[in-house]
Formats: C-alpha cells, sequence, structure tokens
C-alpha cells in the first residue's frame, strides 16, 4: 500500500513520540536523529516536526482527555498505544482541519501496525468516546484553532 507523506510523518512521529516517552530524550535529539535517517524519505517534515513538538507539549491536557475516556491508568497502557492516543488526542483537539473519521482511521492503521494484536480495538474505543465528548466537539467548532488548513496545503518539505 502507498502511503502519503503525513502519513508517513505521523507513522514516524508515532516511533519519535514513543521513543521520547520510554527515554526521556530531548524532542530536537529524537528529530534529528529521524530527520538524518535514510528511511525518512517521502516524509512530509513540517508536519512530523509540528507533531513532534506539540504532542510533548500538550501532554498534559492530551494526558487529562485520555483519562476521561479509559478506566485504566495511562501508565498501564502500552506504550506504543499511549504514543498513537496522544498523537491522535492532539490532532482531535488541536487540529480541526483533520475530519475525525481521518483522526480514527490513521490511528487504527497505526495500531494495528505498531500495536498489541488487539491494541486497535481498545485505540479505536477510547478516540470514538474521546470524539463523542461535547467539549472535544467544541474545540473542534474553531474556539482553539491551532493551525488553519491553509497553513498546510501543499507544505511537503
Amino acid at each position: 500500500m502507498k502511503h502519503n507523506s503525513r502519513h508517513l510523518a505521523r507513522r514516524n512521529a508515532v516511533q519519535a513520540l514513543y521513543q521520547w516517552d520510554i527515554t526521556g530524550q530531548s524532542v530536537g535529539e529524537i528529530e534529528n536523529a529521524f530527520i538524518n535517517d535514510d528511511a525518512f524519505v517521502g516524509v512530509q517534515r513540517s508536519y512530523f516536526q509540528h507533531l513532534i513538538e506539540n504532542v510533548p507539549r500538550r501532554c498534559q491536557v492530551l494526558d487529562s482527555q485520555l483519562k476521561q475516556c479509559t478506566s485504566r491508568e495511562l501508565d498501564s497502557i502500552d506504550p506504543v498505544e499511549r504514543a498513537i492516543l496522544r498523537l491522535s488526542t492532539y490532532e482531535l483537539l488541536f487540529r480541526p482541519d483533520i475530519p475525525p473519521k481521518v483522526v480514527l482511521n490513521e490511528a487504527i492503521e497505526l495500531s494495528r501496525v505498531f500495536g498489541s494484536e488487539e491494541g486497535f480495538r481498545f485505540v479505536n474505543g477510547v478516540l470514538d468516546a474521546l470524539v463523542n465528548q461535547k467539549p472535544v466537539m467544541e474545540l473542534r467548532s474553531g474556539q482553539h484553532k491551532e493551525v488553519t488548513s491553509q497553513e498546510w496545503t501543499n507544505s511537503d518539505s
């Protein structure tokens, strides 16, 4: 399956966020390692950078929203699935230019690739609960826009 550059950015961002969560390395160190890797071909670099800079910066808000959608402690969630949930929650809350259906589909696909065997079901359930929360939908309606869709149109770099 051929993937677009933004999907590849998310895929690399999940790996980078996992590394950040597990090792405690700085985002800058991780970013440089990914960008300088020969496998970083076809990735929308600007979106990758946007995600790995903003997800950690807003981690407290993201985790707070996630806690409302699961009965499990976040520390007990598989670290890969936690990275996928954080990235997806960021997109749901702060990227109203991305339709929720796209966010959920990407999260499920990433969970099937990187998560545990049935992890995609858990990720889907948590994100579905999140999407149906009124405060999330109010945020998506434009009260707290992170960026406009024009800023990301044709921004492959």
